[in-house]
């Protein structure tokens, strides 16, 4: 028994009559993933008409077991004397698979039916994680004092998107998921799907995070490819697969961030610009210091002038200070230095002893070393 393709001019509008019965199937469009279409008997006579229409695969079934299927468009003639015929396009091997599994074995035919299976891609199906999901966000690296490497920010996320599917082995969706339902719906399945879909696109975050692709964390949207990629290489959709279907699109809408990880973020990139700042002061300091210590005119003034920036900036400021001189000489050793006036010079009020550069205003003698002053 057998499907006979039909010649190309025999169309159900010129040549209905032609067949004993007509049998077809209307568009199933986005919601209906099966169809049972049979005659009014139960018998679908030689030389019937069975009409395949694009984005249809048609399977015969005879108590159960599969006589022919095909997922060429056309018009065929059921010929019971001919044997399985496979005009099957894409879907060759496994209708070949599906014969040896479940070919009729004789007896007496008591039902048949043609089961129209939706080949089209089911678009439209939206996905949510309920709860927010871990990620590690590379695009905000933590060093870590020990070790001196970059660790990603931990962060929580809650993704929306889209993603589209299409059935890729009919026998195994019917055996496991349609069986022979008058009709079958993707409502049916659809809440199991999102499921499975949100557990497999965890995973894929948890890949996405690693230190191989740092992708991050508000640019999933844009990651497309290497989201169905890293799920079709990780085989994440395993569970979606068993049941003879496939995900064929995967796409991200929107990424939020929960409130925890928004204050991270902003914590970050307040510190950072605290850190870039500071180290603009650094420079700026340093550079300043380097200026006086080449200047012979001025670096009384020069050397006054940056150490009262260098009190105001704190402890990093007069670490940047002494590093800038030979060796990381002691800030207070420099300012005194700095300060000492010639032996012998007399010093104005405010001045600073000519032996040892300590601070003596208006003293005749230094408190420090107890030279005469005045």
């Amino acid at each position: 028994m057998g499907l006979i393709k039909a010649a190309v001019q025999a169309t159900a509008s010129t040549l209905h009559d032609q067949w004993k019965e007509y049998i077809r199937c209307e568009d199933l469009g986005n919601d209906i993933l099966m169809r049972k279409v049979s005659t009014p008997n139960g018998i679908i006579s030689k030389d019937s008409a069975i009409q395949v229409a694009p984005g249809q695969i048609a399977i015969i079934f005879e108590n159960g077991k599969i006589l022919d299927a095909t997922a060429e468009e056309g018009i065929y003639t059921f010929d019971q004397s001919q044997s399985p015929s496979f005009f099957a396009g894409q879907f060759g091997e496994v209708f070949k698979e599906m014969w040896t599994r479940f070919t009729y074995n004789g007896g007496v035919a008591k039902e048949q039916a043609v089961f129209y299976i939706n080949a089209k891609e089911i678009i439209d199906n939206k996905f949510g994680t309920p709860a927010p999901v871990p990620f590690q966000d590379w695009s905000h690296p933590i060093p870590n004092q020990m070790t001196k490497e970059m660790t990603p920010l931990r962060v929580q996320v809650k993704c929306f998107g889209k993603y589209t599917f299409k059935i890729s082995d009919p026998a195994t969706f019917m055996s496991k998921i349609a069986g022979t339902a008058e009709e079958y719906r993707k409502d049916e399945i659809l809440e199991q799907m999102r499921s499975e879909v949100v557990g497999a696109f965890q995973n894929v975050l948890n890949e996405l995070g690693t230190a191989e692709h740092k992708t991050p964390v508000l640019e999933l949207p844009s990651a497309t490819d290497e989201i169905k990629k890293a799920m079709d290489e990780k085989v994440f959709d395993q569970p979606i697969r068993d049941r003879g279907i496939s995900l064929v699109g995967f796409v991200i809408e929107s990424v939020t961030l929960d409130d925890e990880s928004n204050k991270k973020i902003d914590q970050y990139e307040l510190s950072s610009n605290a850190y870039m700042q500071q180290g603009k002061l650094v420079g700026s300091f340093g550079d300043a210091v380097v200026d006086a210590a080449n200047n012979p005119n001025g670096s009384m003034n020069g050397m006054m002038g940056v150490g009262m920036v260098g009190m105001a900036s704190g402890g990093m400021m007069q670490g940047a200070v002494a590093g800038a001189f030979n060796g990381g000489t002691d800030v207070n050793q420099m300012n005194g230095a700095a300060g000492a006036a010639p032996e012998g010079q007399n010093n104005q009020a405010g001045g600073f002893c000519p032996k040892c550069g300590n601070p003596v205003g208006d003293d005749a003698f230094c408190s420090k070393c107890g030279n005469k002053l005045k």
